[in-house]
């Protein structure tokens, strides 16, 4: 081999090695798991008597599945895809977003950002320690009835994400 073509097979490897080190690999929320979600916790809340829309969104926060009560809101369309959203963006529930927002004014801000909705109800969905999606329920009589629904959900359907 010339000096030239061992140079071009180096420079090619340091390519290969450097585009192959950018590649992530991510773990989401199937769109069955997010529908089946979706529609258990609209379930959840309607055995409590509270009607709501219930929307799951992919580690993104991009919207998966949605499912809402026949007499929910229609407020609760939108709120739930914000909680949702607010959850897995910032991958923590959003009443306690909320509540630290409340007790920290350098927090405060976080209402100006877009999509962003700071109220119980939005609840990350997790395999092992990532987050892989999120859950947002409105139409509660309180966001923290609202993040009991997801969290009795998430419980009930654990196996789904083992």
């Amino acid at each position: 081999m010339t000096r030239f073509s061992i140079a071009t097979l180096f420079a090619a490897l340091a390519f290969t090695q450097a585009a192959n080190a950018a590649v992530l690999n991510e773990v989401n929320i199937s769109t069955a798991d997010a529908q089946q979600l979706a529609t258990a916790t609209v379930a959840a809340c309607q055995a409590k008597g509270y009607n709501v829309s219930a929307a799951v969104v992919d580690r993104s926060g991009l919207l998966k599945a949605f499912a809402r009560a026949d007499n929910a809101g229609p407020h609760t369309i939108e709120a739930s895809q914000a909680k949702a959203f607010t959850s897995a963006s910032t991958r923590a529930p959003t009443l306690a977003i909320m509540e630290n927002a409340q007790k920290n004014a350098g927090a405060a801000n976080l209402t100006d950002i877009p999509g962003f909705l700071l109220l119980g109800g939005g609840v990350p969905v997790k395999a092992g320690d990532a987050v892989i999606g999120a859950i947002g329920v409105a139409g509660a009589p309180g966001g923290h009835l609202d993040a009991q629904c997801a969290n009795e959900t998430l419980a009930a359907n654990v196996a789904l994400f083992k």
